[in-house]
């Protein structure tokens, strides 16, 4: 499928898991992509990567919790393709912590880098959107509808990139912008790999965030990303979808 062609399309958090899978996809659809991670050498790996495989794609280091950087991303992103399509903000990170554990300066660096990160790259793409009529797809998690253990400040961030994807939805709904958001659970991805339970934890807490159907991959991310980001989704805003095997049904 080529449901992307030639669209300028941004993708935060591309180094790796759910976002190198979606800007490989995006690519494969015909998207040109603007790459987006702290992690530069694998960036340019990955647009290299696309390349091989008949894609175009640029690579750009970006800190989305630092608001100059972020405004200086997206202006190298229009200065390089001339416009801007689709945002897809998929950087993240992830920690797990017993609640009475939780230090402020953790706390308030998830919510810097999930929450805020999806605000200034919203914010400082929005007039080249506007344009375009284009659309953003927000990742945020099934932690942002149901409990997770040991997550709150990783909860709180995601249910807040939920409340503002459906404000912004509304918001923008006449002007013709499109705003969605997708919630993984149980995806293998270097930030689940690299999980670790609290000390003292108990291990049957796991059950809740466990797939009935197995651990999903990055890709099956990214094709629901893809059909959101297409005009496959265009009478789709102010959205929300589970990508969880399950775990909420």
């Amino acid at each position: 499928m080529r449901r992307l062609e030639n669209r300028v399309i941004l993708v935060t958090g591309a180094a790796s898991g759910i976002g190198r899978a979606t800007a490989e996809r995006l690519a494969d659809e015909g998207g040109k992509l603007f790459c987006v991670d702290v992690q530069i050498d694998a960036v340019r790996e990955l647009v290299t990567a696309i390349a091989a495989r008949g894609g175009e794609a640029t690579a750009q280091a970006c800190d989305v919790s630092d608001e100059r950087q972020v405004a200086e991303t997206i202006a190298a992103c229009v200065d390089r393709y001339g416009r801007l399509d689709v945002l897809c903000n998929v950087a993240g990170i992830l920690r797990f912590d017993h609640f009475h554990d939780l230090r402020t300066e953790d706390w308030n660096r998830v919510l810097a880098v999930n929450l805020t990160g999806t605000f200034l790259v919203c914010r400082a793409a929005l007039p080249h959107l506007l344009k375009t009529k284009g659309n953003i797809v927000n990742v945020a998690s099934t932690a942002a509808l149901a409990a997770q253990p040991w997550a709150a400040a990783y909860a709180a961030s995601k249910g807040g990139i939920l409340a503002l994807t459906h404000t912004l939805a509304i918001d923008y709904v006449k002007q013709g912008l499109r705003v969605n958001a997708v919630c993984p659970g149980d995806i293998q991805t270097p930030i689940m790999n690299a999980f670790r339970l609290p000390e003292g934890a108990n291990p049957k807490l796991l059950r809740r965030v466990m797939a009935p159907m197995g651990t999903g991959k990055p890709e099956h991310v990214a094709g629901v990303i893809a059909m959101l980001a297409s005009d496959d989704g265009a009478f789709v805003t102010g959205e929300h979808i589970r990508i969880d095997g399950g775990t909420l049904a």
